[in-house]
């Protein structure tokens, strides 16, 4: 084994395989009765259960079973089961776990160039963002950037935008002025936090419920999936609706596994993929407003940004977008630029 971290990591799964392998009834990776092969794969995220993340793997894994006649089976493990995103992302590049749904934030340490999805107010209109994900001059570049790193980009859905919540009215763009916002690991969404005025601190996600309980922070920023199914609006006055990134979900493999595959099953997965990630991305679209209802329900009040505000936002970020453009690769930050503006 690689590394003793991707050894526990396969520990785990065979520990996790062999009990629903008992439950189920059958072995993975063993012959039935007509004398062919099935095969039960791993496929691993950090998020609850009760998300679209979950749904997507889920659908993904219905899919393949589906277009495979049952010959391909995946088992999905949510909520942190088999790591946090890190250690996903290092265990499927190592292929011991063969497929991951997570964030695109996290992947920016390990792929440089998927810092093209941190740049800030690219989108007022999730539709457009959809299109240029599914744009082929542009899925062709970042699926590259994807298999340059060992992984294969099956597909991107989405959570809708990130909002931010907090305990302070946000009418102006002066109101982001000094507030202790959390903010994911990612260099870039620091440094637009910041360039907006607030205090931006990075924290683990386990810490925020508390953190926002005791005061330690006085905001965060999720989409509303997020901020719902972890109750974060129980401990805020406000959701502004920033809508300052896209929060994206990606469906990947492991490139070597992938290639390894006959021309069936590779077509299965993509196949899958595509009808995971419309489903995935539909299912967003209608629990978004399900989710604002039970915000607002709870007597926290969600504020729209006005145009005003938005500019001040937009010119204020510049930077961001200036420092992400100098340091990924030019046809990738081109290209993603020129399918935005041709919308």
């Amino acid at each position: 084994m690689k590394k003793s971290k991707s050894y526990r990591a396969l520990l785990r799964i065979a520990v996790l395989c062999i009990s629903l392998m008992l439950a189920a009834g059958f072995m993975a990776s063993c012959s039935s009765n007509d004398g062919e092969q099935r095969y039960a794969y791993p496929l691993a995220t950090a998020s609850p259960e009760d998300t679209v993340t979950q749904i997507y793997a889920e659908k993904f894994a219905e899919e393949v079973d589906r277009l495979s006649d049952g010959r391909i089976k995946i088992q999905v493990y949510a909520n942190s089961t088999l790591g946090g995103d890190r250690e996903l992302l290092e265990s499927c590049k190592d292929g011991d776990i063969p497929f991951v749904v997570q964030n695109t934030a996290p992947q920016v340490t390990f792929m440089p160039d998927l810092a093209i999805f941190d740049v800030p107010c690219a989108f007022e209109d999730l539709k457009d963002c959809r299109k240029v994900l599914d744009d082929p001059s542009f899925s062709s570049v970042i699926s590259s950037v994807y298999e340059n790193g060992g992984y294969q980009l099956l597909g991107i859905a989405d959570q809708g935008f990130r909002v931010m919540s907090t305990n302070k009215a946000v009418k102006a763009a002066g109101d982001f002025k000094g507030q202790k916002i959390r903010t994911m690991e990612n260099p870039y969404h620091l440094a637009f936090w910041k360039s907006i005025g607030a205090n931006p601190t990075p924290m683990s996600f386990a810490e925020v419920y508390i953190g926002l309980q005791q005061h330690t922070i006085d905001a965060q920023e999720n989409p509303y999936e997020v901020i719902v199914s972890n109750r974060l609006y129980e401990q805020q006055d406000y959701v502004v609706e920033t809508n300052h990134l896209p929060h994206l979900i990606t469906l990947i493999m492991n490139d070597e596994f992938f290639k390894d595959m006959p021309a069936e099953d590779q077509n299965i997965m993509k196949e899958a993929a595509a009808a995971a990630t419309e489903y995935a991305r539909q299912a967003s679209d209608d629990r978004i407003a399900d989710r604002i209802k039970t915000i607002e329900d709870s007597g926290t009040e969600i504020l729209k940004v006005d145009e005003e505000t938005h500019q001040a936002i937009v010119d204020a970020s510049k930077a961001v977008r200036d420092s992400i453009q100098s340091k990924v690769d030019p046809k990738v930050y081109d290209t993603y630029i020129k399918s935005i503006d041709a919308l």
